[in-house]
């Protein structure tokens, strides 16, 4: 292509961008290229690509984030950057705290509101989780069970604040901690009796019997975890009472 102008350039490259835009071969994340690499597969300068991304961002196509890269479609509202730095910010003390005083409540809810269709589903998830073979698996399953509860409490701002929590799930982090957690003192046939046991109360429509289930399922989940982080603890400090002694 000849390179007569910048401005030639720059409408090339932007025609060109809106070809990738329209096209599959953008990453599943949405994220583009490098300036570098469109300036390379292009055949422009990067001074021209950069032009072309002003206009797309002008337009709304696309968005950046300085470190990250940049994206196609809309800029993620500022609530989406905020929550990410409560989660990132988060322990998981604090996230059993806020579930013990929200999950039940759903519960409760769902009691009165869940369809038999939908109950039929909680019961077919329980044995999803109790039939998965891998941490991601249950991990997976148990995270739609709870939602599957939380949705079937019919409460839209009950919901979001749900989801907000729910964000947690997703750290690599919290699911490794879930998974001892669930593995500790033999919990994991304590946890399928106590997930039957609120599904059985939703389906019984008994909003009290529904919400204490859900609550001593969830305080079973907060002593293993408080459990194994004072374990951690007192593992750490041994290695570093030996390391001194070492030392010594």
């Amino acid at each position: 292509m000849p390179m007569d102008s910048a401005q030639g350039n720059s409408n090339y490259a932007l025609e060109k961008l809106r070809e990738l835009l329209r096209s599959d071969d953008v990453a599943a994340d949405g994220k583009l290229p490098t300036e570098r690499a469109l300036s390379e597969t292009l055949g422009v300068s990067r001074r021209a690509i950069r032009r072309a991304l002003e206009v797309l961002e002008t337009e709304g196509r696309i968005w950046r984030r300085q470190g990250a890269g940049t994206f196609a479609g809309a800029k993620p509202d500022d609530w989406s950057e905020r929550l990410d730095a409560i989660v990132a910010g988060t322990d998981f003390m604090e996230i059993m705290e806020v579930r013990l005083r929200v999950e039940p409540q759903l519960a409760q809810l769902a009691a009165l509101r869940a369809k038999p269709s939908d109950t039929e589903r909680m019961y077919d998830l329980v044995e999803k989780i109790a039939r998965s073979t891998d941490a991601d698996g249950r991990e997976l399953w148990d995270g739609a069970l709870h939602r599957t509860v939380a949705q079937c409490a019919g409460n839209h701002f009950f919901l979001a604040i749900f989801d907000v929590i729910n964000r947690v799930r997703q750290d690599e982090a919290w699911q490794i901690i879930r998974e001892r957690a669930r593995n500790a003192g033999g919990t994991r046939p304590v946890t399928h009796s106590q997930h039957l046991a609120i599904v059985d109360a939703i389906a019984a429509r008994d909003p009290a019997r529904a919400g204490e289930a859900m609550r001593q399922h969830l305080l079973t989940l907060q002593e293993s975890l408080i459990r194994i982080t004072s374990l951690d603890r007192s593992e750490m400090q041994t290695e570093e009472e030996t390391g001194q002694r070492m030392i010594l």
